[in-house]
């Protein structure tokens, strides 16, 4: 049985270490994929109840005084850790009725309160990205 010297081992050490720095760095296989359409969930905070739905890439869906549109959604191939991220804006309608923006920005369906939408009443946060839906796609519309 051969001994390895603490010296011998930590010398091959240094050196894979040497020889890993040299090899080109592997670029991650995770290339986004654009999405048509956004699966958003809203709690109404005075009813307790959550309601999921559906939203078309640049379209806007009004849930309860706010009007919820995405910009951008994007997700990951299924071989790949999903990512689901997509640029939102939300407007709220006042008393007034002036509509008021209170949220622009990226919203991770892995951290749901990072950057949720949060409001006395109402909360919104990006659950999904999916290529198509049940609800039917708008005129001119590129989804399918």
């Amino acid at each position: 049985m051969k001994l390895f010297t603490r010296n011998k081992v930590l010398r091959a050490a240094g050196s894979l270490l040497a020889l890993s720095a040299l090899l080109p760095p592997v670029a991650a296989n995770a290339a986004r994929i654009e999405n048509p359409v956004a699966v958003f969930s809203g709690l109404d905070k005075i009813t307790g109840r959550i309601t999921t739905f559906d939203v078309y890439v640049n379209e806007t869906v009004q849930f309860g005084a706010l009007q919820v549109t995405p910009k951008a959604c994007y997700s990951r191939d299924q071989s790949e850790a999903q990512k689901i991220d997509g640029f939102v804006e939300v407007d709220e309608i006042t008393l007034d009725r002036k509509i008021r923006r209170i949220f622009t920005g990226w919203m991770f369906a892995a951290s749901p309160g990072l950057n949720a939408v949060e409001h006395p009443i109402y909360d919104v946060w990006l659950k999904d990205c999916k290529a198509n839906s049940d609800v039917p796609a708008p005129d001119g519309s590129k989804a399918k």
